[in-house]
């Protein structure tokens, strides 16, 4: 009964000091626009908040803001699924099966450290101004953040304890399939938080550069028409999504991983 009511305390203390915050930087964000010469080239939170709500209703271009919002999340799904399947699979193969890391993993090293931001020419080229370019580097930017922590989870299972699995008649594939795939799921969990924002940086830079509807599109409208106000109205509409989307991802770890530190 204490713990439940710490634990209750602990979750509305956060939320109070979150509330501040927020409500600190709004302020700072008023008062600068308001005495500053700040106010001449960037628009106040009031401003901006106004706009946003009224956007839900009033189309910036063809879509309101949610209609941009889905588009965005749809290219995310695609790219964000398909890149993280494929960075598991990698990833666990590489930490399973040392002469498949011998080959992989020094290609894989040498293409990590690229931003997906640097593949957009290349993309372009190769699969034109569509959706398919926006869907690569959106599987890149999720594929290179899952295969490290998948491969990271495989190598970090604790080596006495598959040798106590083997010592008790455990065939290596009992030992694949009952130890070492659960004891990596946690480290493959924070390898997808880290993608699902990644993913959703990807897609909103891709957007800027080509596109009809997003909200990469309104923000790049927004420069075009000299609007600071559309412009911030992206801005949050992608802190908001982002902020869900990670809450999400922590949410469903918690619930699927409750053996783990990382899931309590």
């Amino acid at each position: 009964m204490v713990n439940r009511f710490q634990a209750t305390a602990t979750k509305y203390q956060k939320s109070i000091c979150a509330a501040i915050a927020i409500a600190v930087f709004l302020l700072v964000w008023q008062l600068v626009v308001t005495f500053t010469k700040a106010g001449l080239v960037l628009a106040g939170p009031i401003e901006t908040i106004g706009a946003f709500i009224r956007a839900i209703w009033t189309p910036i271009g063809t879509h309101t803001i949610e209609g941009h919002i889905l588009w965005s999340l749809s290219r995310v799904l695609v790219g964000f699924a398909l890149g993280s399947l494929a960075g598991i699979v990698l990833g666990i193969l590489m930490g399973w099966f040392r002469p498949f890391s011998a080959f992989f993993r020094p290609l894989f090293e040498i293409l990590r450290p690229i931003p997906p931001i640097a593949w957009i020419p290349l993309s372009i080229v190769w699969f034109g101004l569509g959706e398919a370019s926006k869907y690569f580097l959106i599987f890149y930017s999720a594929f290179c953040a899952v295969t490290m922590n998948a491969y990271s989870g495989v190598r970090a299972v604790d080596p006495e304890l598959m040798g106590a699995a083997k010592m008790l008649g455990a065939s290596n594939r009992q030992v694949f399939t009952s130890i070492v795939l659960p004891s990596c799921v946690p480290q493959i969990f924070a390898g997808l938080q880290i993608a699902v924002g990644t993913s959703w940086a990807t897609v909103v830079a891709a957007e800027m550069v080509r596109s009809s509807e997003g909200v990469g599109w309104c923000i790049i409208k927004g420069q075009d028409s000299n609007s600071t106000v559309q412009i911030l109205v992206g801005i949050v509409a992608i802190g908001i999504v982002g902020y869900v989307l990670a809450v999400t991802m922590r949410a469903i770890e918690a619930k699927l991983c409750r053996w783990s530190v990382r899931g309590k």
